[in-house]
């Protein structure tokens, strides 16, 4: 199948909203059975037309606006009376038959910075949980004077995915679960150094990641992905035989977005500070241990980034007049001669707001 017929377009929207709730289907002694409070994230997906190029760019804002809407009702508010189980899949729920003509075929709840679900049209629950541990590492096969040759260290950052089909259930697997899987692990990890341990004497992102697939797989046969944050902008997802990195980076634009409808002020010249996440799919090199270095993604991408920070972008030659659809678009044409992994862009206009450009397989959308 050719690239362009597997390309797919997603609108990305996110809201807040604080609320209380009690959660008393949880075992008796369960925190979350106690009445306590979330600054809660709500997340919506919408897929369209990925060659359909009669949009005008305001298709973004529109989605976040009707999600803000929806939650409006339960801002400030003791979510069990309005919904009994006010679950994370519960809360996705009832968002969702709120907005049924949205043709949304994804929402997300996120109940802290570190845990969420997201949970689509066909009850398929995707449950995630980030932790993180603090060590030194090197990679020990580059090329001599590459940074990440001598001896440093990271605060990782690691996310475990799960998914599994639930149905009516009320809930997916606990993120208490996936915190008891994580910690035998934490305690190897943390304030370590990770060449030190069988398995990680050449600690990439990718083989970071497999090591810990390897280690809680066995233990969660719902385990979908394992994430790797090596930095706060780059890493790598493993689903036990594919590896995805991303690269991000923001960029500070002008633009106008001309087919807008009539009075819109964003006809006007107006601008944000994006990001872009640049997803690469590729096989693992055998002696270096990782698929495309993060190093190479960013001189690489450079020269189209340059076109992109600091300047009017709707202007420039090959940009259309879709927004954000538009950016993700331009940056595809951009690279494709130069970096043949890449298989999906994400721009986002604001935090939780923008779109996703696909043409690969699936992973994970990160958290914000």
């Amino acid at each position: 199948m050719s690239a362009s017929s597997k390309e797919h377009l997603l609108l990305v929207a996110a809201s807040p909203f604080e609320a209380a709730r009690k959660v008393e289907i949880l075992d008796e002694n369960h925190p979350s059975r106690r009445l306590h409070g979330h600054s809660f994230l709500a997340k919506a997906r919408v897929e369209v037309d990925a060659k359909d190029s009669s949009k005008d760019g305001t298709e973004v804002e529109s989605l976040h606006q009707r999600l803000k809407d929806c939650v409006a009702e339960l801002d400030y508010q003791y979510l069990n009376d309005h919904l009994p189980v006010p679950t994370d899949e519960n809360l996705a729920r009832w968002i969702n038959r709120r907005m049924p003509d949205a043709q949304i075929n994804c929402v997300g709840i996120q109940s802290t910075r570190d845990q969420g679900v997201d949970l689509d049209s066909e009850q398929r629950a995707h449950v995630w949980r980030r932790f993180r541990f603090e060590a030194a590492h090197k990679l020990p096969n580059v090329p001599a004077g590459h940074q990440c040759g001598r001896m440093h260290g990271h605060g990782f950052e690691v996310i475990l995915h799960s998914e599994q089909n639930i149905s009516d259930q009320q809930l997916g697997i606990d993120y208490d679960r996936l915190d008891e899987l994580w910690q035998p692990l934490y305690r190897r990890l943390n304030n370590a150094c990770l060449n030190e341990i069988e398995g990680l004497e050449n600690p990439t992102s990718e083989v970071l990641s497999h090591w810990l697939w390897d280690r809680i797989k066995p233990l969660c046969e719902s385990l979908s992905w394992v994430s790797v944050y090596e930095t706060a902008t780059a890493g790598c997802h493993f689903n036990g035989s594919d590896y995805r990195i991303w690269k991000e980076q923001r960029f500070e634009s002008a633009l106008r977005l001309e087919n807008a409808p009539e009075g819109d002020a964003r006809r006007n010249l107006h601008g944000h500070s994006y990001l872009v996440r640049l997803h690469l799919t590729a096989p693992l090199d055998q002696v270096m241990g990782w698929t495309v270095d993060y190093g190479d993604v960013k001189s690489l991408f450079k020269p189209a980034y340059n076109q992109l920070d600091h300047h009017l972008i709707s202007d420039l030659p090959g940009m259309g007049q879709e927004g954000s659809a538009s950016i993700a678009r331009w940056i595809k044409a951009q690279l494709s001669g130069t970096l043949p992994a890449l298989d999906r862009i994400d721009i986002y206009e604001k935090p939780g707001c923008g779109v996703v450009l696909g043409w690969g397989e699936e992973s994970p959308i990160l958290p914000i």
